[in-house]
Order: structure tokens, then C-alpha cells, then sequence
């Protein structure tokens, strides 16, 4: 990689200072070169015609500034390349950096909340004292064989395998992020295997259960109507969250949502029903949320419950459950699978395949296949 100082003249009358990371090129599928480029503005500038003393001083401050910046990012480069250890970032505390990444994830609530889970797991298998000089590939063992064998529930349960898959590699992004940022000279994280993830049972309405659960009152209209039109659409609690009116587009007799996904920053256009369109409501401002009022809570995760209960069903439903309910009413109604992979925004066709399993026609039609036993 080649780091270089780069100079950009601004319409202002001054240039900005910036460094380059030259990566190489690559050959596109076009059959061009595409050159590989990051850069860092240093938000440092140079006056491109010094007018007195004043300036011409302050240009050569600057331009000493960014070259010392320069020099310090080439360090850190070699540091990396040649496994240095950078003497004052290896005296932080682990445990310190790792809240500190579990705090960047505060937007995310389902990540952040896997994040601080880990969190509190870490402290009872690390001391608060353990800096990044006294990780290696023992230490990360150890705290593997934490989850797998010494880490329990609030309930005093183990772990289940889902649980150590996530909170192992919470603790292992944790040590890609450190290295990439120089505070360990080895990338550990890929020195040690991680947990197998367990196929998770999605729970899913029938359209007979989600029949009953609209004819049944929910204490919060608000989470109640989004509930449902997470059912009609597949959207994810996140993206319900925080769509606004600004992004429900109408096209003659036709709606359709224009969002970025929060969990993959994708942007996505997708058409809703008549029938979902409904459940919005009248249209307000165009920044004003369309769910005036959800939130992400005990008090609601435990209504949607309550809600469930007083419907007379039975299964564990979350809000999440209503994706999960749009996928499996997709697929029964006939809907290709690439289809309901699209209107979900999965990026990968296996992920929606889960799915699939669920409403498998032929296994159901082979369950009658053997002939009535006469008792």
C-alpha cells in the first residue's frame, strides 16, 4: 500500500490537505482497471495564493501539521505490516475498549443489546486490569472456554448454542476491530475457532392466528398497527421504527416504500398492499414518523404477549415473529422464493430458504401417503 499526501484546490481559494491509500487496482467484470483508493481529509488548509507573513506562516505550520500526521500513518501502517507493537495503545484495558464498542452500537437495540450481554459476560471472565499487551491466543482460548463450559443464564441455565455463537463473536470483533486499529499487533480473532450457530425455530402466525390477533385488542393501537403491517410487509421493527411519511410514495392506485435498511444500509423500494397502506393512516409531514409513539421496550415486548394471550395463542411471539409470519404467508400463497427474498432485503438467497422448510408443499403432501390404519 502507497500513503501519499494529496493537495485539492477548493473553490474558495484554498487547498485542502488529504491522505491517500493507495491499495493496487483490480480488473471489473467490464474488463477495466479500477484503481483502489481511501482517503482521509485532514481538514487542514493551505492558502493557494499567501497574501502577507500571516499566511505564508500559516501554510508552512499546516503543511508541517499534515506531514507529521503523514509520518504517523505510515508508522501505523508498518506497525501492522511487520507486527510492532504500539508501545502506549497496548496499556489499554480490554474491557474498557470493548464497553466503548458496545456503546457505538447504542442505535442498533437488538445489537446493542447482544453487545452489552457480552459485556457482562467478559467481566466475569476478565479482569478489568487485562490490557492488550497481555492478549494472545491462551487468552482468547480461555475466554471461549468461558461460554462453553462456565457461562449461565439469569435463570442459572447454560448457555444455548445460539447464545455462545453471538456472544463469542461479539468478543471477536471486538479483537479484529482492536488490531485494525493497531492496539494488537496479531489479529487473534482469527486464531481461534468460533462456536457452530444452531438453525433457530423462527415462530410465525398462521393466517388463521393472525386473523384472530387483529379482532383482538391490543392495549397500544400503535404498536398493534405496526405489528401488523410488519405482517403485511416483512419490514423489520427498525426500519418500521423509523420510517416517515417521506418514504411512502403513491403511485396511482399503488404504494410503495422507499427506505434504506437499517441493518444493511441497502436501499430498498418496496410495493405494500392497499390493505397495508390503510393501517398508515393519514398522511402527515413529510418527515414526521409514520408510528408516532413505538418504542423499544419491556412494556411492549411483554404486551405483544398479553396481546397473544388474550387471542388464545399460545406460541412465543415477538415483533419479530410478524416477519417471519409475511414470509411464511408469502411462500403459501405461491410467491417464488427469490421474490420474498427480494421484498425481505436478504442478500443472501439461504437465508429465505429457512423459510421455505417451513411450508415445504411435498412433505406435507407426503404425510398423507400412507393409507388410513383401521383401529
Amino acid at each position: 500500500m502507497k500513503i501519499s499526501l494529496k493537495k485539492r484546490k477548493l473553490k474558495s481559494g484554498k487547498i485542502s490537505l488529504s491522505i491517500e491509500y493507495y491499495k493496487g487496482s483490480e480488473i471489473t467484470t467490464e474488463g477495466k482497471r479500477r484503481h483502489i483508493r481511501d482517503n482521509e481529509n485532514l481538514k487542514i488548509f493551505l492558502f493557494q495564493h499567501p497574501k502577507n507573513a500571516v499566511e505564508r506562516k500559516e501554510n508552512k505550520e499546516n503543511l508541517v501539521l499534515a506531514k507529521k500526521i503523514l509520518s504517523i500513518r505510515e508508522a501505523e501502517y508498518y506497525q501492522g505490516r511487520f507486527d510492532l507493537k504500539n508501545s502506549t495503545k497496548s496499556q489499554r484495558c480490554f474491557l474498557d475498549y470493548f464497553e466503548e464498542k458496545a456503546e457505538e452500537k447504542y442505535n442498533s437495540p437488538k445489537n446493542y443489546g447482544n453487545w452489552t450481554a457480552t459485556l457482562l459476560h467478559l467481566k466475569r471472565c476478565i479482569s478489568s486490569k487485562t490490557t492488550f499487551e497481555e492478549i494472545d491466543e491462551q487468552f482468547v482460548k480461555k475466554v471461549r472456554n468461558y461460554f462453553d463450559n462456565d457461562a449461565y443464564t439469569k435463570s442459572q441455565l447454560p448457555l444455548s448454542l445460539n447464545s455462545k455463537y453471538s456472544y463469542f463473536n461479539k468478543f471477536k470483533a471486538a479483537l479484529r476491530s482492536a488490531y485494525d486499529e493497531g492496539y494488537l499487533s496479531i489479529n487473534y480473532a482469527s486464531k481461534v475457532k468460533s462456536f457452530e450457530q444452531a438453525e433457530s425455530k423462527r415462530e410465525y402466525l398462521t393466517f388463521e392466528e393472525l386473523q384472530k390477533l387483529a379482532n383482538t385488542e391490543c392495549k397500544y393501537q400503535v404498536l398493534k398497527s405496526a405489528f401488523l403491517f410488519s405482517c403485511l410487509t416483512g419490514l423489520r421493527w427498525s426500519d418500521i421504527n423509523k420510517l416517515t411519511w417521506n418514504e411512502v410514495r403513491e403511485e396511482g392506485e399503488s404504494s410503495r416504500i422507499n427506505y434504506t435498511q437499517q441493518k444493511t444500509d441497502g436501499v430498498e423500494y418496496l410495493y405494500i398492499s392497499k390493505q397495508a397502506r390503510d393501517i398508515l393512516g393519514k398522511r402527515m409531514a413529510p418527515f414526521d414518523k409514520v408510528f408516532t409513539g413505538l418504542k423499544y421496550s419491556a412494556v411492549y415486548n411483554n404486551e405483544i404477549v398479553r396481546w397473544c394471550n388474550r387471542a388464545g395463542i399460545s406460541k412465543h411471539i415477538t415483533f419479530h415473529s410478524a416477519r417471519h409470519t409475511n414470509a411464511v404467508l408469502l411462500l403459501e400463497a405461491g410467491a417464488d422464493i427469490y421474490t420474498v427474498s427480494k421484498r425481505l432485503g436478504h442478500r443472501e438467497i439461504r437465508t429465505t430458504a429457512i423459510y421455505a422448510k417451513i411450508v415445504d408443499q411435498k412433505m406435507k403432501e407426503a404425510s398423507n401417503l400412507i393409507p388410513t390404519i383401521k383401529f
